[in-house]
């Protein structure tokens, strides 16, 4: 079954890229290789009139390299350490990449009560939707330094989802470094792609992926399908693919998984 993102009718897109396609092989080097693949079809989109929001993860992968590190931590002050470093690395190296297509880009670091307390999310949401009139490309991601609830967003897959519903957008990207959802774990033989998922209470997370490759990521494909049903219970269509495969994702070509919105 072909997929069925339209971009014709898509206006605002949020894409949200993991610590395991941002990072090295061995998960503790950022890639820049893999960045300027990013920003190239955010590039592309944004001039094709499309609004778009980055959510990425990376600073605590990022933050491991400078601090002689050569795994994730376990210890929540140590990844937030990690995390206080590579930061600034992360962003310096998007900003470099989007100069590229002489795209303004700003750093917005949120915390879950931002975007789940009444009282933040108004101006969260005001904030976000200036920076899009105003041509920039917000790239969010939780403020590792001082948030402690990534472990339960997921390596920010649902904070990526809660952003989506936050700014009204129309479609979801989550870029992963699997090729999309399998009826099974992917590394087991016999385990088969699911190219559109049109009832997402069909799918049964626990018998469904695990974390990313690397090894430096805190989500999982069970993070993802949550996110998918924030989303699409919220009419929202959503996108699963790995990076390589994105532009072609988004023309409607049947790779990936595409996750149909609730009507």
């Amino acid at each position: 079954m072909k997929m069925s993102v339209n971009l014709s009718a898509t206006k605002r897109i949020v894409i949200k890229v993991g610590s395991s396609t941002l990072t090295g092989k061995a998960g503790a080097n950022l890639d820049p290789a893999a960045i300027d693949q990013l920003v190239d079809v955010v590039g592309k989109l944004k001039n094709e009139g499309k609004e778009v929001i980055v959510v990425s993860s990376g600073a605590i992968a990022a933050g491991l390299a400078p601090l002689g590190l050569t795994e994730r931590p376990s210890d929540l002050t140590s990844q937030q350490a990690a995390a206080s470093v590579g930061q600034g690395l992360l962003m310096a190296r998007y900003t470099q990449s989007f100069n590229r297509f002489k795209i303004t880009t700003s750093q917005v670091l949120i915390t879950l009560d931002d975007i789940t307390k009444a009282v933040h999310v108004e101006n969260i949401k005001d904030v976000l939707n200036s920076l899009l009139k105003l041509g920039v490309v917000p790239i969010i991601n939780e403020n590792d330094t001082v948030g402690t609830e990534e472990i339960k967003f997921g390596d920010n897959d649902g904070l990526a989802a809660l952003v989506t519903k936050l700014v009204s957008a129309d479609l979801l990207v989550l870029i992963t470094d699997i090729d999309g959802l399998y009826d099974a774990n992917p590394a087991q033989p016999g385990a088969k792609p699911i190219n559109l998922v049109s009832d997402i209470s069909k799918i049964n997370s626990s018998t469904i992926g695990g974390a990313g490759s690397a090894g430096v990521g805190s989500g999982g494909m069970v993070t993802k399908i949550e996110a998918a049903k924030v989303v699409t219970e919220a009419g929202i269509g959503m996108l699963l693919t790995k990076l390589t495969d994105l532009p072609a994702a988004l023309t409607g070509e049947n790779v990936g998984t595409y996750f149909l919105p609730n009507s």
